[in-house]
């Protein structure tokens, strides 16, 4: 009997190879659908895919229902063989796209076009929180619930007086976030903004001040994720590592951490690279607190110490430490479950070294994270993703 051998063949490497957004808008007559749409064909065109080479998708936003990821793919004519709802919040957009490559990896598509997005205004925003889930609806609404202000209040109220942060230190968050926004067309709040200007704003929920708070709006954002021999290497985005943790710490109010920390050394284990490779950081940002504590528990710096961390830094999109290069949702507005992909498309954008007149000279290796799903007493959802251009 003839003994045959077989050569395995490697699998391509999977990753980003398009990014796009919609205009954001404080408030529109347009669909949501129309929104997404926009964002796709930018997505496509700077890929340099065809839309028939789309064969997966998914999406990730809240006031899409009762449509969802099969019904968008009807809409957009779309066949697919994977589609997928994503259901963290603003860690879903990272998770998605971590989903989408072990779909791929199994076979269950090809090419996978990315979503997030919604269109509602600073009222529509207060009334989804307050239908945000059962436990809001049924317990924390009709107790007076006040939405998202209050309880990030609480938390960083927390933060200060366990570890003395100070709203000088947070402020200078939002501060070099705006500088960059500055010359960043799509972002809705780009007026010049001081240290002081920050800390004398009026007091929304103790200690939280206007200039902590996001701006709700419509907008959209996607991404392309397949394999990159399929394009030219000046689009390639390569994936790194990336994680997602749901429901941590456990039954904890107002908690001063959160699920990063549980894969932290992992992330920077798989992907082979240090804290000190990286380029910039795109942080989720509905608040600056809730940025600090992601520093912390990424490992930027210890555990209660971000406040000496944020003095020595400026985070501008050219300062000591970039961070969120195109003004964050703090400046650009928060579209709903776009404020989840707005970092990522950032991160693709910044390592393509297409960001123009905000773009990091030295952009080769980035860290995006994702946080969401308010639940009962803190946000459920975290994720976070290091990417790396091939150039």
């Amino acid at each position: 009997m003839s003994q045959e051998t077989t050569t395995a063949t490697s699998q391509p490497e999977i990753g980003i190879v398009g990014f796009g957004q919609s205009a954001y808008s404080k408030k529109t007559d347009r669909t949501l659908i129309s929104l997404l749409a926009d964002a796709s064909r930018a997505a496509l065109n700077s890929s340099g895919l065809k839309k028939s080479d789309i064969d997966g998708i998914s999406v990730c936003s809240f006031v899409l229902p009762p449509d969802n990821a099969v019904t968008l793919a009807e809409q957009f004519g779309l066949p697919v063989g994977w589609a997928y709802y994503g259901t963290a919040g603003g860690a879903g957009p990272v998770a998605a796209v971590l989903n989408a490559v072990r779909a791929i990896e199994a076979g269950h598509a090809t090419t996978v076009l990315c979503l997030a997005g919604d269109n509602y205004d600073i009222d529509g925003h207060y009334k989804l929180m307050d239908q945000f889930h059962l436990a809001l609806h049924n317990y924390a609404t009709p107790n007076g619930f006040g939405g998202a202000n209050g309880l990030f209040g609480i938390v960083q109220r927390k933060h200060m007086e366990t570890y003395g942060t100070q709203s000088r230190q947070l402020g200078k968050i939002s501060v070099g976030q705006r500088y960059s926004a500055q010359r960043n067309p799509n972002a809705l709040l780009r007026g010049p903004m001081t240290l002081d200007d920050y800390l004398s704003a009026r007091i929304i929920a103790d200690p939280i001040r206007l200039y902590d708070c996001v701006l709700p709006c419509a907008g959209a954002e996607a991404v392309i994720v397949t394999a990159l021999d399929r394009v030219e290497p000046s689009r390639r985005i390569r994936i790194l590592a990336g994680y997602e943790q749901h429901n941590y710490p456990v039954g904890e109010i107002a908690p001063l951490e959160g699920g990063w920390k549980c894969f932290t050394d992992r992330l920077f284990s798989d992907a082979q690279r240090s804290h000190d490779q990286l380029d910039f950081v795109q942080a989720y940002d509905d608040y600056p607190i809730m940025v600090a504590i992601q520093l912390e528990d990424l490992g930027f710096c210890n555990k209660g110490e971000v406040g000496a961390f944020l003095e020595k830094h400026e985070f501008s999109f050219n300062g000591s430490f970039p961070l969120n290069t195109n003004g964050g949702q703090l400046s650009c507005g928060q579209a709903g479950a776009a404020g989840g992909m707005i970092g990522l498309v950032e991160a693709v954008r910044q390592l393509r070294h297409e960001a123009g007149d905000f773009q990091v000279e030295t952009a080769r290796c980035g860290l995006v994270s994702g946080y969401g799903m308010v639940g009962y007493g803190h946000g459920l959802s975290s994720s976070a993703i290091i990417l790396e251009n091939e150039q």
